[in-house]
């Protein structure tokens, strides 16, 4: 599954390590298939052999950004470098558009690893000790993808408010949710499904030299308890200042990087316009956050879910491209297709 940040992780020391604590709600349907198949190399000159396909499509730079990754990963699973590789990959939602698609995908590839390494050697036996290697593996891929191996809620980032946190591997946190988040909903409304204009790995660069970047991690750090908080008393209150907080702390700092860049559209504006003014009418328990993208993750409560999504209904989906949006809620982690 993909996963949608609460307080955001943006801006990185080496070696994909966070500059702040994090915490994210792991997605259900917004998810990503990866089948990982294997033979003998043939060709031996080659350190890494393999074949990447999207939605059964050749992507000639998904499979270069791959052959890096497992460069990297040649001392942690010395069989890659005598294997060939082929990876089918398929996502439910669009690539590249800030809905986190690259968690999702490394996160898939990192648990194929981790249970082809188990089926080889049966040095994985332990589901804790699976997890947390997956994790480890899948952020040297992506960062915000060390989250998306864990069912519910992770927390990524050592912090002295949670117990066995560190900076790297990310640490499954759904045993501190109350009810009400074991269940929420996100509908995640499709602004536009175009590629956004900067990448990820760009703005996390760009924090190294944006002016803002220390008081952003001080507050960063700051809200991991108020959050820790929320989600376990049931706090939707609290939950949702954070929540916009940290999506449009996220967007200023894009925007006062050098050079700066606006990933949100005039769409985005309007619809999170909308929802605080329907918020204030109504006192519903309705909030919005962002990724690195223009489009709107939409989090409520299953309790309050009739009233919002006729809200979403009439008001929301005609500002979304084609009508497109994913209803989508907190979900139980990752599954092997057997």
């Amino acid at each position: 599954p993909s996963n949608i940040a609460i307080v955001k992780y943006w801006g990185k020391r080496p070696i994909q390590l966070p500059q702040n604590p994090n915490i994210s709600l792991t997605l259900d349907r917004a998810h990503t298939i990866t089948k990982l198949s294997y033979q003998a190399k043939k060709d031996k000159n080659r350190r890494i052999s393999l074949t990447f396909r999207l939605d059964g499509q050749a992507m000639d730079s998904f499979s270069e950004r791959i052959i890096k990754y497992f460069e990297q990963l040649v001392p942690i699973f010395p069989f890659i470098d005598q294997l060939h590789f082929d990876i089918d990959s398929s996502n439910s939602f669009p690539h590249s558009s800030g809905i986190a698609s690259s968690a999702s995908a490394m996160s898939a590839l990192a648990l194929c690893l981790c249970t082809l390494e188990h089926r080889l050697f049966g040095s994985l036996g332990e589901e804790e000790s699976f997890r947390e290697k997956a994790s480890f593996v899948a952020r040297l891929g992506s960062g915000s993808a060390a989250r998306s191996v864990y069912a519910g809620a992770a927390i990524w980032g050592k912090t002295i408010d949670v117990q066995g946190s560190t900076d790297e591997a990310a640490l499954g946190i759904q045993q501190f949710l109350h009810p009400s988040f074991l269940t929420a909903k996100d509908r995640i409304m499709i602004i536009s499904e175009q590629a956004k204009a900067v990448s990820s790995s760009v703005g996390h660069a760009l924090m190294d030299q944006n002016p803002y970047a220390p008081t952003r991690y001080t507050l960063a750090k700051s809200r991991i308890y108020l959050l820790l908080n929320a989600l376990r008393t049931g706090d939707w209150k609290q939950f949702g200042t954070i929540c916009e907080q940290e999506a449009l702390d996220l967007h200023a700092l894009m925007m006062s990087s050098s050079p700066s860049y606006i990933l949100m559209m005039p769409n985005t504006l309007k619809m999170i316009q909308r929802i605080r003014q329907f918020r204030q009418s109504t006192g519903l328990s309705i909030y919005f956050t962002l990724d690195a993208g223009p489009n709107v993750h939409v989090i409520y409560p299953t309790s309050e879910a009739e009233a919002i999504e006729n809200f979403m209904d009439d008001h929301l989906v005609k500002l979304c491209e084609r009508g497109q949006y994913i209803q989508d809620a907190v979900g139980a982690g990752p599954v092997q297709i057997k």
